[in-house]
Formats: structure tokens, sequence, C-alpha cells
């Protein structure tokens, strides 16, 4: 949007979801991080400019610089943990004091929810490392999980529910973007795309029932 300067297009779609469909949140995938007054106003944008329910946010320059995104307790906070690119493991995966950054990160997402009136706090964990995913669900407990990955990028719906559903079989946001935005070049491409959405949703809903059944 930015790139194209159609904020104002971002800030209608917004809105629109919001009145149309005020029980889906929005999650403005901005992967905001910086220090200080920056940080406020890079909050500011999210939760009251676009007025998204959660934003996602990096943590690589430390816990300090999401306080001020913390400071909306009726807000979302996505922190990026494993991400789903084939690179994430250069930094992620590398080890310090027996844990890889990556665990890290979530055991102080553990402590970041922990706050006094904080936001919600949720985690990046790509799809293409399932694995990696359940080791994760099993530091952060019942927290939620945004899962980048499936489809156009190789991960796979099975292992991903296998190893991140909570005991109560929920706790995974599975995000598709490519594979349904994509889902027709032509004229229906608005009809595809509901379409494909609709068909993730229900192997989601499959694969959930036949878990631990």
């Amino acid at each position: 949007y930015a790139a194209y300067g159609a904020e104002d297009q971002l800030e209608k779609t917004i809105a629109y979801i919001q009145k149309e469909y005020p029980d889906i949140p929005v999650i403005l995938d901005a992967k905001r991080g910086d220090i200080g007054a920056t940080a406020q106003m890079y909050a500011l944008e999210a939760f009251e400019r676009y007025g998204a329910d959660a934003v996602t946010v990096n943590p690589y320059m430390g816990g300090d610089t999401l306080q001020a995104f913390f400071e909306y307790s009726d807000k979302g906070v996505v922190v990026l943990c494993r991400t789903s690119n084939s690179g994430s493991a250069e930094f992620q995966s590398l080890e310090s004091e027996g844990k890889s950054i990556a665990h890290h990160v979530a055991h102080s997402a553990v402590a970041w929810q922990a706050q006094e009136n904080s936001a919600s706090v949720m985690l990046v964990v790509g799809a293409t490392y399932p694995e990696e995913l359940g080791e994760i669900r099993q530091i952060i407990g019942d927290m939620p999980l945004l899962v980048p990955g499936v489809g156009a990028q190789g991960g796979g719906l099975q292992a991903v529910l296998e190893q991140g559903l909570t005991a109560d079989k929920t706790g995974l946001m599975i995000n598709s973007s490519r594979g349904i935005i994509y889902a027709s070049e032509g004229d229906d491409f608005a009809e595809a795309a509901g379409r494909a959405a609709e068909t993730l949703k229900d192997e989601i809903n499959q694969i959930r029932a036949q878990i631990g059944a």
C-alpha cells in the first residue's frame, strides 16, 4: 500500500471488514520495530490510524522496542519468532545459552504476556518448520500462533495441526496469502478467492477432527 501511496485504500479496506465482518480480527502485517518515540508512532499508526486489531512486530532490537505496542491492552501484538522464509535459520536458529534465538523469543513472549494490562501477545511461527513449531508450542502453552507458509511456500496442514494445536484443538491462525489471492487471474477472482478460503477452512477442520479422535 505505502509503495503505491494507497494508504487510504488500506484504511477503507480495514473499515469495510470491521463494519461488515466485525467478528473477524484484522492483523496489520507491518513487522514494525524501533526505539522510543518512533515505536510509539508505529503503534499509533497500526491501532489508531488504521484501527487494526493486531500488528506484527520485530523483536530484534529488544523487548523495550515493543512496549509501546503492549500498552494497547485491547489489541494483539504478533511477535516474529520462527519465520517461514528459507533464510530464517541464518539468525533465528543460532544458539545462545543452549537455546536457539527463536526459543529465546518464545520464552520472552511468555514473560511479556504476563505483564499487567498488556496487549495479547502472539507469535509468528512458519508452517515450513513444523518440528520447531511443536517445540515452541511446548514453551508458550496456549498462546496463539500466526502460521504463514501454508500452500505456496510448501508448508503442510497436517504437520502444522499435529504440532501446533492446543489441547482443545485451537490456538492457530493459519495464513494462506498467494493460494487465496491468486486463486484466479480472471474476472472471477473474487469468487475463486472465496472458494479457496472455504476449501482451506474445510481441510483444517477435517484434520482437526481426525487428530486425537
